[in-house]
């Protein structure tokens, strides 16, 4: 069938309700057509739309706009709209899935095998104070073990001299006393005879392997090396002692368990030390009953200590802090004054060790 005209259709040049425009109307619109036409082909529809871009990049790029957008950033509204981005599920779950990709893990291992992590790293490690703090951890883990067990030492010389005492029916101590015990004392010279057969080791496995380079390989010990060597252990270990007690008062074993020569100076006169190294021979001749005063002399000397006028004592186990050893501010002796005034300061001042008196 053909197609029927559409009744509804507006036609050329009528209204939307079918009637026809007025003539003022559609020569208004022919001119528009018209104009629009012209402007295409001379290009000023270009031309207007490329001042119009201008002059909006010009006024987002002007001052007044620049001010205008601070003072929106700096407004609540920004603030709180970012608050609330972060505060909303959907974006935690969004920061989640992006670290736990796999391209911030490609970035992690990019960036740790790079040169220059690898030279931050090596220039960190290589920085005088990390070392300083590493030696200072590690000596004091060691003076932290050397403490519990002298601590615990301190408890056995009572309990072992209170033993001997009750076996030997001898009187109980009744004042404390700050004398070092056979516990303490005997731990701190075992510490010392092994750190002496370590040293003894070392020395007579270079000796035997010179010796070794220039004779015959033979069966056993000759009775000649033998003889040297317990002479040389001798020798060495004597020096050991009296190096020690001359130098600093005590020896690595004693400051290990916190024990200590009695002295006024910093460590025992060559002499004395002479005499006490003597007097701890003629101690231990006898199957060392020259040691049985530690249990029953109430100042706890042995032979030893009654040749050198020594006594061997118990070392105060406070530490210093490592941050002690910095200057104080100027105004921290006026706060220390009126934190020592203050009421219940006496709380904190340190407790001396039960069982020990001043030295």
């Amino acid at each position: 069938m053909p197609d029927r005209p559409d009744r509804q259709a507006t036609p050329p040049g009528g209204g939307p309700s079918g009637r026809p425009l007025p003539l003022s109307v559609r020569l208004l619109g022919a001119g528009l057509r018209g104009a629009r036409g012209v402007g295409r082909a001379t290009g000023i529809d270009r031309a207007v739309e490329s001042a119009a871009e201008e002059a909006m990049v010009a006024a987002v790029e002007s001052e007044a706009v620049e001010r205008a957008l601070a003072r929106v950033l700096r407004g609540p509204a920004v603030e709180e709209a970012m608050n609330g981005a972060l505060e909303s599920e959907a974006v935690k779950r969004a920061l989640v899935d992006a670290l736990d990709s796999e391209l911030v893990d490609e970035v992690w291992r990019r960036l740790l095998a790079s040169e220059e992590a690898q030279r931050l790293v090596e220039r960190i490690a290589e920085a005088p104070e990390i070392r300083a703090a590493i030696s200072a951890q590690s000596v004091g883990l060691i003076e932290d073990v050397g403490h519990t067990i002298g601590n615990g030492t301190r408890r056995l010389d009572g309990a072992v001299e209170r033993f001997a005492r009750r076996l030997l029916f001898r009187r109980r101590r009744v004042q404390p006393t700050d004398r070092a015990g056979a516990v303490t004392r005997a731990l701190g010279l075992g510490l010392d005879a092994l750190i002496v057969n370590l040293g003894f080791s070392g020395l007579a496995a270079v000796a035997a392997l010179i010796a070794s380079a220039f004779s015959a390989a033979g069966d056993g010990v000759p009775g000649l090396a033998l003889a040297l060597g317990t002479t040389a252990w001798l020798a060495l270990g004597a020096l050991y002692m009296v190096g020690f007690w001359s130098l600093a008062g005590q020896t690595p074993g004693m400051r290990f368990v916190g024990a200590r020569l009695d002295v006024a100076g910093r460590g025992l006169p060559l002499n004395r030390s002479l005499k006490r190294l003597l007097g701890m021979a003629l101690a231990a001749i006898p199957f060392g009953l020259g040691f049985l005063g530690i249990l029953f002399d109430e100042r706890r000397r042995a032979w030893d200590d009654r040749l050198s006028g020594a006594d061997v004592v118990y070392e105060e186990n406070a530490r210093a802090a490592p941050w002690s050893r910095f200057e104080a501010p100027a105004d921290a002796a006026p706060l220390a004054a009126e934190t020592a005034k203050a009421p219940g300061a006496r709380g904190l001042r340190p407790q001396r060790m039960a069982g020990s008196s001043p030295s």
